[in-house]
């Protein structure tokens, strides 16, 4: 059989073919151990070491782009391979099988050129035997293919010289675009052919690894699913090539060729296992229970339930009949995640824990420690237990060098130091994963830095950056994020939300409403609980107070349910701070107080310290502003260390409301004093507010150091804040809320 120029024989018999391509490399081994050492230099001869490997396993390609890489690495050696190749091309048959002849005097002598278990003399052994069992009818075939190859080769080559010289006539520019060209052109040729079983399992290999470290570096979905068709189509039963196919369609969400391709993979593997295997444990009863597990893992992840449920028990009941405890630990693992709403998930991840380290299945085991630290981080537990829970899995990680584990756990104590509200060392930690290198070695220079973790501390540094106000950074940080993870890759719904929420405070900040209300479309449809709640701030800001109330309430009603403390929270913060907007703080205060007690509750601080200044604000619309004060030195430190810029400078202005109403029974002199004081931390509001570009708080606060200023009798201070307060006026649009009113 002969296809596009490569002569082989049944696909399931032969391992490796002889091919054009293949002679060329072998004239290029040839070569080499025909040049002396002293012809090559050292440094040469190690790049032409480099090359070798990823010319044996890769598939085939073209002379030009052959003759291009050996050049790269040795030209005097690639003038020699093309006066060779050239010779035999253009000269007869015989010339090629005296070539073949001459290639077993590699192995011969007492120090031979080539050692027969090397990788070099395994192919040569390899394309030694696949020629000698050619008949007559297909080396000539070979040949008139050999023939074509190195004609194709010869006309890129004057092609490529003719291109250069009019490149120099009309720029470097057009001449990369006119290469590039070249090159693609040259992949589309190279890979229209079959490959070999072990070109075939190298390229699987190595989509394989890119598409779980970095998948910007693989093929795209629509070239890879044209790569792996055209396997399928000479080698139907080739049962990796299914799996790839199956992982591919999961970058699409394509869960019906997902599907299509993951049983394909199962029931090729059943067929070739049930022929080498005899016993039911290796062969036909382990592919049937692990197709059923992989099954239960894709519904999943789609977010099919019911059918991954069904799976998961067909896989147990298979799993117990054999008695394999693996799978069956692998299915209390997907048992857990299933059922982590139900209230007693955590007995049964805990039992999944102990029974993975009973049986030695480290990965488990670690993966069900983090699940058990995230689910009482969100249960309230103490953050230097979780801490030292997560430390005893690291031991896990480095003891068994599980190096993604290792950057998952990393990624998680990030996000556990944001949820108990400590930016600095959340920062820290994500900075301390950034800097990280890769522990495995993965082919073609990846490094293990476009997971899933990395993706999350890049979010995390995005936001922390912008809540200081340094969106020049933020903007910096989701640039890089959109590099490595471009949009259709499965990670770069992460980002998409981060961009959405950041785009959405600024506009708030800055007082573009309708603009905010635009980016909750875009918020929605990534995650419908954040989306609704923005909504419910975009009306609240529009003074449409009812219809942001029913929205709140049927959030809160949500969220209850699902046990979403941290949102719950959220609404009940934006429940009260509704009530005082509408002159009704006395309704606000419960509501703070139940606010206040699940911060406590859950160890949430940031949320807490953000409860007590909403309470403190409440206090002081009630006409007490000395126990407000009292409240505020309570709340105002954990803000200032770890909070958002403008929950700062809310903070501030807050303090010197509250100093002003608690001045008003002061005598003259400390009364001026007080007054004297509460400008400086208007001074402090109003510099935290500029950072995060907040016009319409840096408004309030001038309007209010006009007034201060006029009862010390400072008028020219006074003009100047008065002069700034009626430009930001008349800039921004007023929702005739009062001032006092207004956190």
């Amino acid at each position: 059989m002969m296809t596009n120029g490569v002569v082989h024989a049944n696909v399931f018999g032969i391992k490796d073919w002889v091919t054009p391509y293949k002679i060329a490399v072998l004239v290029l081994l040839n070569e080499m151990g025909r040049t002396g050492e002293g012809a090559v230099s050292l440094l040469e001869r190690r790049k032409l070491n480099q090359l070798l490997l990823p010319l044996l396993q890769g598939p085939d390609i073209t002379l030009s782009k052959l003759y291009k890489l050996i050049e790269d690495s040795c030209p005097q050696l690639a003038n020699s391979v093309q006066i060779r190749i050239k010779l035999m091309a253009e000269g007869e048959l015989k010339d090629m099988e005296q070539f073949f002849d001459d290639l077993s005097d590699s192995f011969s002598g007492t120090e031979p050129e080539v050692h027969k278990t090397s990788v070099v003399g395994l192919f040569l052994r390899h394309m030694i035997l696949a020629y000698s069992k050619l008949s007559f009818s297909q080396v000539f075939k070979l040949y008139t293919a050999l023939q074509q190859y190195f004609q194709n080769g010869e006309k890129k080559t004057v092609e490529d010289t003719e291109m250069e010289l009019t490149s120099r006539e009309e720029g470097e520019r057009k001449m990369e675009k006119e290469e590039l060209d070249v090159s693609v052109r040259e992949e589309e040729v190279s890979c229209s052919g079959p490959l070999s079983q072990k070109q075939a399992e190298f390229f699987l290999s190595q989509q394989a690894s890119l598409l779980k470290n970095d998948e910007t570096k693989a093929l795209t979905p629509a070239s890879l699913q044209k790569e792996l068709n055209n396997l399928l189509k000479f080698n139907p039963d080739f049962a990796e090539a299914h799996y790839l196919s199956y992982l591919n369609n999961l970058r699409v969400q394509d869960v019906f060729s997902s599907t299509h391709s993951l049983l394909h993979y199962f029931d090729r593997l059943i067929l070739t296992g049930a022929e080498s295997k005899s016993n039911g444990e290796e062969g036909y009863g382990r592919s049937l229970r692990y197709a059923a597990l992989n099954l239960a893992a894709l519904h999943c992840r789609f977010g099919h339930y019911q059918q991954a449920e069904l799976a998961l028990q067909e896989a147990i009941r298979i799993a117990q009949e054999s008695n394999d405890h693996v799978c069956l630990q692998h299915c209390l693992s997907w048992l857990y995640v299933l059922g982590q709403k139900r209230s007693d998930s955590y007995v049964l991840l805990e039992h999944s824990v102990k029974k993975a380290v009973h049986f030695g299945l480290p990965y488990l085991a670690s993966l069900g420690i983090q699940s058990l630290v995230q689910q009482r981080a969100f249960a309230g537990k103490t953050a230097n237990k979780l801490m030292d829970a997560l430390k005893d899995s690291d031991l896990l990680h480095w003891k068994h060098s599980l190096s993604e584990l290792i950057d998952i756990s990393i990624a998680q104590k990030t996000a556990i130091w944001r949820l108990y509200g400590r930016s600095t060392m959340a920062l820290q930690q994500a900075q301390m994963l950034l800097s990280m290198n890769s522990l495995e070695s993965v082919n073609s220079g990846v490094q293990q830095n476009n997971t899933e973790s990395f993706a999350v501390a890049l979010c995390h540094l995005a936001e922390l950056h912008a809540e200081q106000g340094c969106f020049a950074a933020a903007a910096e940080v989701l640039k890089h994020l959109k590099e490595r993870f471009p949009p259709n890759t499965q990670h770069a719904q992460l980002w998409m939300l981060c961009d959405q929420k950041i785009q959405f405070d600024r506009a708030m900040n800055d007082g573009k409403y309708h603009l905010a209300d635009s980016l909750v479309t875009g918020i929605t449809a990534l995650n419908g609980i954040e989306g609704v709640y923005r909504k419910a701030v975009v009306l609240q800001a529009q003074n449409q107070m009812s219809e942001a109330h029913k929205l709140l309430q049927k959030l809160l009603t949500y969220c209850q349910k699902l046990k979403n403390t941290e949102m719950v929270i959220s609404v009940l913060l934006s429940v009260a701070e509704l009530y005082w907007r509408s002159s009704s703080p006395t309704i606000a205060m419960p509501v703070l107080l139940q606010a206040l007690a699940l911060s406590k509750e859950y160890r949430l601080q940031y949320l807490a310290s953000e409860t007590v200044l909403n309470l403190a604000f409440a206090q002081l619309i009630l006409g007490i502003p000395e126990q407000a004060l009292t409240l505020l030195h309570m709340a105002i430190e954990p803000i200032l260390a770890d909070g958002a810029i403008l929950d700062k400078g809310r903070a501030m202005f807050l303090v010197a409301k509250c100093q002003v109403a608690s001045a008003a029974s002061y005598d003259p002199p400390k009364k001026a004093e007080a007054l004297e004081a509460a400008i400086e931390n208007l001074n402090e509001a109003k510099n935290y507010f500029a950072k995060v570009d907040c016009k319409e708080r840096i408004r309030d606060v001038v309007y209010f150091q006009a007034r201060l200023y006029h009862t010390l009798g400072k008028t020219q201070e006074r003009n100047r804040c008065a002069m700034l307060f009626r430009q930001l006026h008349q800039e921004l649009t007023s929702h005739g809320v009062p001032l006092i009113n207004h956190l």
